[in-house]
């Protein structure tokens, strides 16, 4: 008895060098260095020569650590825009920055002064400024080769920086223009300020945490109460507040005439008081502070109106100080004042806050600075002098200097260390600010211009701009609403200079076009150290003497820099690519306060109107828990290392598979699905590259000639085309992610392969089935490379290289041209769900093991089941018409064909072949025997 005959060499299974295992962190690497060797940007830039741009500008990260898991999500979100407007034929060139200045670079330098007991005052300013430059360019160095990891393709060999000659040159010119136009003025108002880095700050660079703080209620006597019914003069209005160290610089205290207030005989079990508070502050006074109301009735002594506080005056607690102290405090109308807690009085501190400064002036009463940068009273202050810090918690505790001093005076009330709530921080030193009144340069916001006020243009161009996600639009609009005079100065050294002069005798900056060219000429050349003293005569030149003008030494606010950097980048030549204004800049959320605002009113105020077209905005990276990532919570995620783990193209498609435009979620058990998601996408590829080897033009068949299953894939492709387009266009990288997953996973895996499976193996490669489903894999692997390419960067390139080895780069290509086919929808839908109900039935016998597969399946369907090629759609060996509605399943009693494993009528025994098997197997062996 002979053996029967082993068909599988006669089997057209897919072949491939592409392997399963991606290995992407030893792979991605050589790719890059590939790229690098070619000048992949540039080639790219070459192949888009000429066409219409796309300009994403890049809001420029800061150089003072290594990338983390929000710079990858942001770099790669910015990364596939330019690469999805290169794929639709545009010329979208990338170029990197970073911010160089400021604060956090200035602070590390001075850390390792500290660390080497050396004194940052003490060193010449531009051997400290050379000190901070360098650091800069040691993290913009770390930082580059990071990025360029995650296979961003952009012009790394000429990023910008804020700190480069020409661009602080730019940032000087672009700040006199404001000078020129007059948008800029200095004056005193109380700003955010650090006394631990001695430097104003501004909204963007301030952060609020909850903390514990002292509450204090506090006694003014009634000096004066013309007004007021008889008695009242020998009241107590009583103040409550949370900073106590403001009090030695209290000049008021402010009430609301809309809200009804009282005097009330108070005692304490020790002592009776006469106080006046807001009646409906009453019982929260008495249960704060422990004074009960001793009235039986539990009345009033007077109820006040309005005029009744006219020409009141009130004598500080510590009055017996004399000078400041000893002056009479006047009460003062705020409509600010509420009734929300406290006593409903507020004492007024013109130094330290904003209200404050603003009801004092315009009743003539000035500031008096007596807090100092480093947070302390100055050594002549009358009351604590030379003594602080200010926002030191022992400083304003119950038993502290001040609460003690009040005590002793008799004007405490009440003092206690429990009053929670929410406190502004430094983002950078994590310490608390406070508002403190200093000269500062300020964009007024309100000031009539040409084209309006600097709030109305920029309104305007928040009506006239693209927000996505559209609460955007709202978020920002509320901000440059609400917001106060841009403050432009800082108390530093690493920054570009606020190159004014200013009158000694007028208190204005000169604004002369020939002195400001001269500036900008030498900052161009030299950078921020030609803003010299001992320049200072050279620039004023022969017309005007340095003994009559004062040399700014203040620095720019880094937002400026930032804000200014689309008249760098955009617009200075040095980027031929580029162009003024940007379609789009991409960043995170807080960007609303910082980079997408500093730039919106430095450009409308210089410009007119925004620097962009359009924002795009993300939310922040949590945790898998969705907690906010923290070094002190353990809970950081390093992108470096999960490249090293996994490879830059997991981190690509976990970034461009999340909502990113709300807060999302990274995390082991996230990063495993993503590597799961990927490897089906792999393997997608992998198919194709393995089912189309040997293909060439002569197998090619016209879609007219195709089976319907060919034409319909062909429509599902032009319909996956059209999301994809549109998903570019919404910058919604979500949908764009998912729609070429479920694509590749449902409708080619799961479905069009599976079915085809047979005749790719089994068909005689002449045969036209197998000619147009052949012609298909080739029309779907030229999309679907191409559709991956922009997320999958390295591994499309691995893909094309593997069919066409030696080949240009897939990145050069253009967006792939898809037949229109029409295809009937509704049928299809039907016959799908008739195949998973028909797969459903079967289930239950594979697992009972009465049938080996649905190849053995005899399937009966409903009589009104559409007409098709049923078995084929279903992979089973017959489909029979019936009369119910329901799917039922038999086992088939035909023999197994050999070499396709199909159950037909024609196969005499199980091993034999069927007509189609024999007909292919002797066109191979006569090939062979030929």
């Amino acid at each position: 008895m002979t053996e029967p005959r082993d068909f599988r060499p006669t089997v057209f299974l897919p072949k491939t060098d592409f392997p399963m295992k991606a290995g992407l962190p030893q792979k991605e690497p050589v790719i890059l260095s590939r790229w690098q060797d070619e000048g992949i940007y540039r080639k790219v830039r070459e192949a888009r020569k000429g066409r219409e741009k796309f300009i994403l500008h890049d809001g420029p990260p800061y150089a003072n650590g290594d990338m983390h898991i929000g710079h990858a999500l942001n770099h790669i979100l910015k990364d596939m825009v330019c690469r999805t407007q290169t794929l639709l034929g545009k010329d979208a060139p990338y170029v990197p920055g970073w911010d160089c200045h400021g604060l956090p670079i200035e602070w590390k330098v001075e850390e390792e002064y500290r660390k080497k007991k050396k004194n940052k005052d003490e060193v010449p300013p531009r051997e400290f400024r050379a000190e901070c430059r360098a650091y800069a360019q040691k993290w913009v160095d770390v930082q580059r080769e990071q990025l360029k990891r995650l296979g961003i393709n952009g012009d790394w060999d000429n990023p910008y920086l804020t700190m480069d000659s020409q661009a602080e040159g730019t940032i000087v010119r672009e700040l006199l223009k404001f000078a020129e136009s007059g948008q800029l003025y200095r004056g005193a108002k109380p700003v955010m300020w650090s006394p631990v880095e001695k430097t104003a700050l501004a909204e963007a660079e301030v952060e609020y945490e909850d903390i514990v703080s002292t509450q204090i209620d506090v006694a003014f006597s009634v000096l004066e109460a013309p007004n007021a019914p008889d008695g009242v003069w020998d009241s107590e209005v009583v103040i409550w507040t949370t900073t106590p160290w403001t009090i030695p610089t209290n000049q008021a205290v402010a009430y609301n005439p809309a809200v009804d207030y009282a005097v009330y005989l108070v005692g304490n079990g020790e002592q009776m008081a006469s106080v006046l508070v807001a009646e409906a502050l009453f019982e929260e006074f008495e249960r704060r502070t422990g004074w009960k109301n001793e009235d039986p009735a539990g009345e009033p002594r007077w109820r006040l109106k309005p005029e009744h506080f006219v020409g009141m005056t009130l004598r500080h607690p510590m009055h017996s100080l004399g000078g400041f102290f000893a002056k009479p405090r006047p009460m003062l109308p705020g409509d600010f004042v509420t009734t929300d807690s406290g006593t409903g009085l507020v004492h007024m501190a013109p130094d330290h806050g904003e209200d404050d400064f603003a009801l004092c002036k315009a009743h003539g009463i000035e500031p008096v600075f007596a807090v100092q940068g480093d947070g302390k009273y100055r050594e002549d202050w009358g009351w604590l002098g030379g003594q602080g810090s200010v926002i030191n918690p022992k400083f304003n505790a119950p038993d502290g200097p001040i609460c003690s001093d009040l005590r002793e005076a008799g004007g405490l009330l009440a003092a206690s260390a429990d009053y929670k709530h929410s406190y502004p921080h430094s983002w950078r030193s994590k310490a608390k600010v406070i508002y403190r009144c200093t000269p500062q340069w300020f964009v007024p916001m309100d000031r009539e211009a040409e084209g309006g006020t600097l709030r109305e243009k920029a309104t305007k161009a928040i009506a006239d701009t693209r927000f996505v996600p559209e609460k955007g639009r709202n978020r920002i609009g509320a901000m440059v609403e609400g917001r106060p005079d841009w403050v432009l100065s800082r108390q530093r050294a690493w920054g570009v200079p606020i190159t004014l002069f200013v009158d000694r005798k007028t208190g204005q900056y000169l604004n002369d076009p020939d002195v400001n060219a001269r500036i900008v000429a030498a900052v161009m050349a030299e950078g921020v150290d030609a803003w010299d003293e001992e320049r200072a005569q050279e620039y004023l030149g022969d017309k005007y003497k340095l003994d009559d003008y004062e040399r700014v030494t203040d620095i720019l606010d880094v937002w400026f820099d930032s804000g200014s950097t689309h008249a760098f980048v955009l617009e200075s030549g040095r980027w031929p690519d580029l162009q003024w204004p940007a379609n789009l800049y991409l960043e995170g959320s807080d960007q609303h306060r910082g980079w997408f605002q500093s730039s919106l009113l430095e450009s409308c105020a210089t410009r007119g109107r925004a620097p962009y077209d359009a924002v795009l905005t993300h939310g922040f990276t949590m945790d898998q828990k969705g907690m906010k990532m923290s070094k002190s919570l353990g809970n950081t995620i390093s992108p470096i290392d999960l490249m090293r783990d996994y490879g830059a193209d997991i981190l690509r498609l976990w970034a461009l598979s999340v909502d990113f435009t709300e807060d999302h979620r990274i995390g082991k058990e996230i990063l495993q699905g993503v590597a799961d998601q990927y490897r089906k996408l792999r393997n997608t590829y992998r198919y194709l590259l393995g089912a189309l080897e040997g293909f060439s033009e002569d197998e090619r068949l016209p879609v007219a000639e195709m089976p319907e299953l060919e034409q319909y894939m062909l429509g599902l492709l032009g319909k996956l085309d059209a999301t994809l387009r549109q998903a570019v266009e919404d910058f919604d990288y979500n949908t764009y992610v998912r729609a070429l997953t479920d694509f590749c996973n449902e409708d080619l895996s799961a479905l069009f392969f599976d079915i085809r499976k047979d005749c790719l193996y089994c068909d005689a490669p002449s045969d036209p089935k197998r000619r147009a489903y052949r012609t298909v894999l080739d029309t779907l692997f030229h999309a679907l490379v191409r559709y991956g390419a922009p997320v999958l960067v390295f591994t499309a390139e691995e893909v094309w290289q593997s069919r066409y080895p030696g080949s240009d780069s897939v990145h050069l290509l253009e967006w792939p041209e898809v037949p229109a086919v029409t295809v009937d929808e509704a049928r299809w839908t039907e016959l799908r769900a008739l195949r998973q109900t028909v797969n459903e039935a079967i289930e239950p016998l594979r697992r009972e093991k009465v049938l080996g597969s649905g190849l053995e399946a005899v399937v009966t369907v409903p009589e009104s089941a559409p007409e098709a090629d049923l078995a084929e759609l279903f992979i089973t060996a017959t489909v029979m018409r019936g009369q119910g509605s329901d799917v039922t399943v038999t086992r088939s009693t035909d023999h197994k064909c050999g070499r396709c494993w199909r159950l037909l009528p024609e196969v005499t025994e199980d091993g034999a072949l069927c007509d189609r098997c024999d007909e292919v197997v002797a066109a191979i062996d006569a090939g062979a025997a030929a």
